[in-house]
Formats: C-alpha cells, sequence, structure tokens
C-alpha cells in the first residue's frame, strides 16, 4: 500500500539524514528525524569515508524513527553519492574503510587506463565523462594499496542496503556512474572490464530504480517497527533521486543540482555520445524510470566550504548564511576564475588556491584576512554562475533547442545570491525547488514501487508521487535532531 510509512535515508558528502515519510489520512508529511555530520577523514595519505561512524549515525536515525512509528514501516530507500564503493570479504563484510573520491591514488590509475581505453572509447561505450575519480579508475588503483582486485564490491548506497539486509546489488541510475555500464544494453559493458583488466566476477548484479531486494535484518529487525520493512533500492544517486523529485516537466528546462558538485543539465530520451559532448565535459546518467540525466560536473559549493573550513581555523568563523549576504554587499568582481581548475578540486588551503588562479590569469589577488571573506565568496559565486552560463550554451548546440528554464534543487537552492547571478549570467528565468529534493525523489520512487507492485517504475509515476509530495510536503521539517 502507498500510503504506509516509509523512510529514505540521504548520504552526502558533507552530512547525512534520515528522513520519515507519514500520512495524516491522505495528507503526505516528511519530516527529517536526523541528520549528522559527515565527510572524508585522512588516513595517512589516503583519504576515506569514516564508515563505523557513518554506520552508527544511520542506526541512530532508524531507531529514532521505529519509535515514532512502532505500528511498521513499509520500506527504506537509500541515496547518495556515487562512484565510491565499498570492497567485501567472503562473509559480506567490508575489507576495511573505503576510498575517498579525491583520494589522489586515480591520479597514475587514469593515466595507465588512457593506454588501454582511450577517454573518447571510454564516453562512446560507457557514456560517463572519464573522470579520474570515476569507479572504473578507482577499482584499477585498488592493487597499488594490497587491495585484492577480484574482491566483491559494492555501490555506497547500495551498501547500506546490503548492510541492511538486501542483497548485494547495483542500481542502474548509480551504476552508469561507474563508466562500466554499457550505454546501449544497460548492461555491465564486459569489453570494457576485459580491456581494462578489471575482473568482472567481483561485480554485483544491475537492477532497476524501484527494485525490492530484500527485507530488514539483524538487530534491528527486532524492533517491531521493521519486522516487515522492505529494502529498496531508489534512484540510488543522489542527483537521481534529485532530479526524480522534480515535479515539473522537464521538456525545455535545465536543471542545476546545487551542492558540493553543481550538475548542470537536462533530460534526453537517448544518451549523447559524441566528443563534442566529452570535450564540453558532459556525461549521461540514467534517469530513474528511463531515459538520462545529461549533465556536465561543476565544482560547486565545495570551494566555498573549503574557505570556510581555512578560515574557521584561522579563527575567523562565518555562518553560510552570513557569508552569502555579505557577499551579496560586495561590488561583482572585475574577472572570474575558473572553478573546475584542478587545484581547486583539491582538499585544503583553498584561499591560497583561488589566489593561484587569479594570478595565473594576471588578475590581482585577495589578501586573505579579516574582512575579505567575503570578497572571495563573491568571486566564487560570481565564476560558478559564469560557469553555469557556459555549460548551458554548450548543452543548448548539442540538443539544437534552447531551454527556456533553469530549476535549481538541493542545498545551493537557498543561496539567494547565487540563484539571482545564475539569472543575470544565463538570462534565463530560474526557479528554485526542494533543497531536499533527493529526498522527495527518494520516497516518489518508493511509491511509484509500491503502487507498481514489482512491475518497474515509470518516469511518469515518479512524477506524479513527487508533484503531490512537494505540494502536501513544501519542507521536510526537523522531529529530532
Amino acid at each position: 500500500m502507498p500510503n504506509c510509512a516509509r523512510i529514505a535515508i540521504d548520504l552526502g558528502a558533507e552530512s547525512c539524514r534520515v528522513s520519515l515519510l507519514r500520512w495524516q489520512g491522505n495528507v503526505a508529511r516528511i519530516e527529517l528525524i536526523h541528520r549528522f555530520a559527515n565527510g572524508p577523514v585522512h588516513r595517512g595519505s589516503s583519504m576515506r569515508w569514516p564508515l563505523h561512524d557513518i554506520l552508527s549515525g544511520l542506526e541512530v536515525g532508524l531507531r529514532k524513527a521505529a519509535a515514532f512509528v512502532p505500528q511498521g514501516i513499509a520500506s527504506i530507500a537509500v541515496d547518495g553519492w556515487s562512484v565510491d564503493y565499498v570492497r567485501l570479504d567472503g562473509n559480506g563484510q567490508p575489507r576495511g574503510e573505503p576510498f575517498c573520491y579525491r583520494d589522489e591514488r586515480t591520479v597514475a590509475a587514469k593515466e595507465a587506463a588512457d593506454a588501454r581505453v582511450p577517454p573518447l572509447q571510454m564516453f562512446e561505450r560507457g557514456g560517463a565523462q572519464p573522470l579520474r575519480i570515476n569507479t572504473a579508475y578507482q577499482l584499477l588503483a585498488d592493487p597499488a594499496t594490497g587491495i585484492d582486485p577480484a574482491a566483491r564490491w559494492v555501490m555506497f548506497p547500495e551498501y547500506i542496503l546490503h548492510w541492511l539486509g538486501g542483497r548485494r546489488v547495483a542500481e542502474y541510475t548509480n551504476a552508469t556512474h561507474t563508466g562500466l555500464v554499457d550505454i546501449d544494453t544497460g548492461q555491465w559493458s564486459r569489453d570494457l572490464f576485459r580491456r581494462l583488466g578489471i575482473p568482472m566476477e567481483a561485480v554485483p548484479p544491475i537492477v532497476p530504480a524501484g527494485t525490492a531486494v530484500g527485507q530488514v535484518k539483524g538487530p534491528l529487525a527486532k524492533l517491531a517497527a521493521f519486522r516487515h520493512t522492505q529494502l529498496i533500492a531508489p534512484a540510488c544517486h543522489d542527483t537521481a533521486s534529485g532530479v526524480a523529485g522534480i515535479a515539473a516537466d522537464l521538456d525545455g528546462t535545465a536543471y542545476i543540482s546545487s551542492g558540493t558538485w553543481s550538475l548542470v543539465g537536462t533530460v534526453v530520451r537517448s544518451a549523447r555520445t559524441a566528443s563534442e559532448a566529452m570535450e564540453a565535459r558532459y556525461t549521461n546518467q540514467g534517469a530513474a524510470g528511463g531515459g538520462f540525466c545529461f549533465h556536465t560536473n561543476v565544482n560547486g559549493m565545495w570551494v566555498v566550504k573549503q574557505c570556510m573550513e581555512a578560515w574557521s581555523a584561522a579563527g575567523r568563523p562565518w555562518k553560510i548564511e552570513a557569508l552569502v549576504e555579505a557577499a551579496a554587499a560586495q561590488p561583482a568582481p572585475p574577472d572570474t576564475i575558473d572553478v573546475d581548475a584542478e587545484p581547486l578540486l583539491l582538499d585544503g588551503e583553498m584561499p591560497a588556491r583561488i589566489n593561484a588562479e587569479l594570478a595565473k590569469r594576471g588578475l590581482a589577488t585577495i589578501a586573505d584576512e579579516a574582512g575579505n571573506e567575503p570578497v572571495f565568496a563573491r568571486l566564487i559565486f560570481e565564476s560558478l554562475a559564469c560557469r553555469y552560463a557556459s555549460a548551458l550554451d554548450h548543452l543548448e548546440q548539442m540538443l539544437g533547442s534552447r531551454l527556456r528554464r533553469i530549476h535549481i534543487f538541493g542545498g545551493g537552492s537557498r543561496n539567494q545570491l547565487l540563484t539571482r547571478l545564475t539569472a543575470e549570467h544565463t538570462g534565463r528565468p530560474v526557479e528554485t525547488g526542494h533543497a531536499e529534493s533527493s529526498t522527495i525523489g527518494n520516497f516518489a520512487v518508493q511509491l511509484a514501487s509500491a503502487e507498481a507492485a514489482g512491475q518497474g517504475v515509470t518516469a511518469e509515476a515518479v512524477r506524479r508521487w513527487a508533484a503531490r509530495l512537494s505540494t502536501e510536503t513544501p519542507a521536510a521539517e526537523a522531529a529530532s535532531e
């Protein structure tokens, strides 16, 4: 039955959330039950995800949700960031903390892979932009760190489903981020695995969004709320869930998923794998219910967050709301920087990295001192909006049609300055969606799956549920932190 209580877990690179969907009669209500901080940690020279802390935080959230609905929760689904994965031992337990995609071990692996399968061939076959962070290059980097390449693995959101008791799977929208799925068949590309030398026996089977993968087991299953709870693979990639959470028809509309990364694109029916698309840094990722999210990665709020961390360490802390307000009062900078420059993708010393980029362009640097934080922020936001405009120009050229409006979702949709600058730089009206659109999309897929009774979800059904949830739950309120 669709009108039962359900849980959405959203894994974020900065925070993880457990949200509860309940019904008051026929009206849906979404509550944020638990949120906890997340982020990669340094282990020697490596960047890893603190898996134990993530699992502990999720268990706290799930137990809180169970206390709210002891009569029973129908399903749990998980979405999160892409490309990272967990290696498993013979008992299905993690072999260690998983690497973070920002770890620099993939630099050498990517160079070696390019000699075996040139980037354009990777793009034409797999549809994914051949970035060094992709799962394919991470898998190739594992042996150099002592990891058995034949050890089974599972993508991070799907690992959480596995941890809860589900079978090991790769949900299609998330699998397409690996760079190893044949874009024509929707299955793992045996040719790419063979040419890259990646063992196929380690891969999980691909399933479509909305697939039931088992029931909650283990200690949580002893709670009354979870005795009959199904585990659902939604659109496991958070951007695909975010797009699934957009209630409006996306025909003629561009989307910007604004968070740690900014993803700029639209939904297309068939993949675009011409060299022009690769050179413009676009990628094709599966969408819930069919089609592809055709977008480019822009280095988003990561740059701001890194600056804020540097300033806090220097005794000059800022809240993001205050920083945005102060940046709005600053004049526009004389020029912008390339937010996708490789040094700005890395961890640490971000104000110095920004000044190095300014110096490369022959522009005046910004003194990293108290009072200049809003100057840095205004430069970043102007540069992001400028990059959005160039991305949309490329997108329109490839589509051969004009995109009439822009829909921004994700945490950055709260940034009114960035929204205004985006409208100014792109010359298009901008509408803002849910800051937690991935939660809306996660629940929409669960509800469409329940309605379809295992027959598969359609894009139309997901959009219909997203529209209902967006109308009935204008914001996900925190019930307990």
